[in-house]
């Protein structure tokens, strides 16, 4: 069925880790804490609000809990605090609401932009980008107890406004008309005193700008001056690396607005961010920065325990000796006393967490950069077609291979700009499996646990970059037949080098995308393939049970490919005979029609030609068997095929049914010539 469609990364909305599940057979106590806490909102007391404000913001973060406070009406109770007379309250009802959105997923978000939730909220943005010059001019009116307020509503305000954006396209229709762009870029301005502020902004600012051309016009001379700014910040932190790759992925969006002339040297900007976030091990990282946090607390508790230690001994002085002067309270024991000199709590954590979230970012734009066309999340899942891609690839994942890969679409400048960047290089470094030692320290460490999830994600942006740049690229420019049976050998050691992984959907996704990709490449130049028939089979044994179409898509593809190829050799039936029966079944027993007709299409292609084919195709009895499924099939496409799939898909599947009968025809032909 061709190729697969290179797939387009969309951003998802932020969703806080571990929301509490309701256990079955429970009731709903959580209706009285809601009632209770939305009247408490209405109290004339701006302390009483806030409490409220600040406990519902904590219940909403699990997510049996908010239907409750959806029945009372949360978002209307909520919505007028977002201009209360106090900021205290003003904050602590943005999180609330923040905490709502992101745990709701999308319907709630709806719901949200459906009871006017932009309205207050488009205000209070103003009110916050107009309150920043005045803090700069008055900062102690807008600071407590060296607390911003404007700048913490505004972050408050500022994720509340990328969540909804991101769900919601009416929210985005809003933004445009309201001119939410001035503000949100105003507090961009705080980039180098507020780095979280910004990193907020930038995550918003890419949602919004993402196939968005009605709000391109507002990115005039001034709007894009703030965002070449930050893109140039020297800062190495890895939140401002994150940032700056952030921006990259915004001006990439807003690429039409740049003028012609500009594009070239901004493009090689953005490529320039990529391959410095794309650069650093993320391994050696989690290993330095889990160093330094050990380091940090038993800097702490020494600290500590000497300050324990002088209050004794001042303690015993001065019972020895009352004639002594009384030492000042407060001068002995200082509260968070290191604090004042080392970084704030689990920076060290923070700090990776913003490498990773900088990689997997910088690797999903380059693949969207790929793709020339914009298809919906359904096709680039299921349907299988050709594609064309503007990107290349140089160098390879070890030394000596020779890999390099050239780009077909984009400008001779920004080909070069890539290849200057050599990032191709770094993306293959990045399919590698994570540092041992580095997921060791997660394994045992529960606060850094959660980043194995986010660099099993890396890589698997890393395969799906390398799938997407196979699409496109030509065998010469990949580095001829030996380039591309290293890289199959590299793939195949990452797929059976640990088993445990062909369970584990995105990892199955990506590996037999790009393996696809690659042995279609290899085929269609009769490059042979290093993979042997029982690893091709295990492989789609793992990934035909996969619960994701594309896996099985993939898989059943592979075979046909391979299959084809082996058809063309000699003392290949038996292996054919695997493949055939393997092929048939899926056929006939897939649930998804999309599957099924790539089964169909693979078993058309192993047993279009040769002797060994004819020979494993009689000994399987293919004939026959597809003589009895054809009506099955066609029977299967009138009912299911209207309002499942697309029309796409639909075009597609007609186009299998007729290849069915005429390829049973064709097998027909075969069994009477005569032998």
């Amino acid at each position: 069925m061709g190729k697969s469609r290179a797939r387009r990364f969309r951003r998802a909305p932020f969703s806080p880790a571990g929301p509490e599940q309701r256990r079955d057979g429970e009731g709903d106590p959580e209706d009285e804490p809601a009632a209770e806490l939305l009247e408490k909102l209405q109290h004339p007391s701006a302390e009483v609000r806030e409490f409220a404000c600040a406990s519902i913001s904590k219940l909403l973060q699990q997510q049996h809990i908010i239907p409750a406070f959806l029945q009372r009406d949360v978002v209307r109770c909520l919505g007028p605090l977002l201009m209360d007379h106090s900021l205290a309250v003003r904050e602590t009802a943005a999180g609330a609401l923040r905490n709502l959105s992101a745990c709701g997923g999308f319907e709630v978000c709806d719901d949200m932009v459906t009871k006017d939730i932009m309205t207050p909220l488009v205000a209070l943005l103003k009110e916050c980008s107009t309150g920043l010059d005045a803090n700069q001019l008055s900062p102690k009116k807008c600071r407590v107890m060296n607390k911003n307020y404007i700048e913490d509503i505004a972050n408050e305000a500022i994720n509340l406004l990328w969540n909804v954006c991101e769900c919601n396209n009416t929210a985005v229709s809003i933004f445009n008309k309201e001119g939410c762009l001035e503000a949100v870029l105003h507090c961009m301005k705080k980039f180098s005193t507020n780095v979280d502020l910004a990193i907020s902004v930038a995550n918003c600012l890419q949602a919004v700008t993402e196939d968005n051309p009605d709000l391109l016009s507002s990115f005039n001379a001034s709007a894009q001056q703030v965002l070449e700014t930050v893109l140039l910040c020297p800062e190495s932190t890895m939140k401002h690396i994150l940032l700056r790759t952030l921006i990259a992925g915004t001006i990439w969006n807003i690429k039409d607005s740049i003028p012609p002339g500009s594009l070239g040297s901004m493009v090689n900007a953005i490529l320039k961010i990529f391959s410095e976030v794309l650069t650093i091990d993320t391994g050696e990282t989690i290993i330095h920065m889990h160093e330094a946090e050990r380091n940090r607390l038993k800097l702490t508790a020494g600290a500590e325990t000497e300050e324990n230690m002088s209050d004794v001994i001042d303690s015993s002085v001065l019972s020895e000796d009352d004639n002594m002067e009384e030492i000042p309270k407060g001068k002995v024991r200082r509260e968070n006393d290191v604090s004042d000199l080392l970084p704030s709590d689990k920076w060290e954590l923070k700090e990776v967490t913003a490498l990773l979230m900088a990689q997997q970012t910088a690797l999903e734009i380059i693949v969207n950069m790929c793709c020339s066309e914009d298809p919906s999340d359904d096709e680039w899942e299921e349907l299988s077609s050709s594609d064309e891609s503007d990107l290349f690839m140089e160098n390879s994942y070890n030394e000596g291979s020779g890999l390099l890969m050239s780009p077909l679409c984009l400008s001779d400048e920004v080909n070069s700009a890539f290849l200057n960047n050599l990032i191709p290089k770094k993306i293959l470094e990045k399919t590698a499996f994570p540092n041992s030692i580095a997921l060791d320290i997660c394994m045992h460490n529960p606060s850094w646990k959660p980043l194995i999830k986010k660099l099993n994600a890396v890589q698997c942006r890393a395969l799906t970059c390398l799938h997407s740049i196979l699409l496109v690229s030509d065998v010469d420019c990949l580095g001829g037949a030996s380039a591309l049976q290293s890289l199959a050998q590299h793939l195949s050691q990452l797929v059976f080098s640990k088993t445990e992984l062909l369970v584990d959907t995105e990892f199955l996704e990506a590996i037999t995308s790009a393996l696809r990709a690659l042995l279609q490449t290899m085929a269609s130049k009769n490059i042979s393939q290093c993979m042997t028939p029982e690893q091709l089979l295990a492989l789609c044994e793992a990934g035909i049970h996969s619960s994701n179409a594309s896996v099985r898509v993939n898989v059943v593809s592979i075979l046909g490919i391979s299959g084809s190829v082996l058809a063309k050799g000699q003392d290949t039936a038996e292996t054919l005979k695997m493949i055939g029966k393997f092929l048939l079944e899926v056929a006939m027993k897939e649930s998804s029609l999309v599957v099924a007709g790539e089964a169909l299409d693979a078993l058309f292609d192993v047993f279009a030609d040769g002797k060994e084919a004819e020979k494993a195709a009689v000994q399987i009895k293919l004939l026959p068997a597809l003589k009895e499924f054809h009506p099955v099939f066609k029977m299967r496409m009138r009912k299911e095929g209207k309002g499942q799939y697309s029309t796409d898909q639909l075009c597609v599947l007609d186009n299998v049914k007729m290849n069915l009968r005429r390829f049973i025809a064709y097998q027909e032909t075969l069994g009477k010539t005569p032998t």
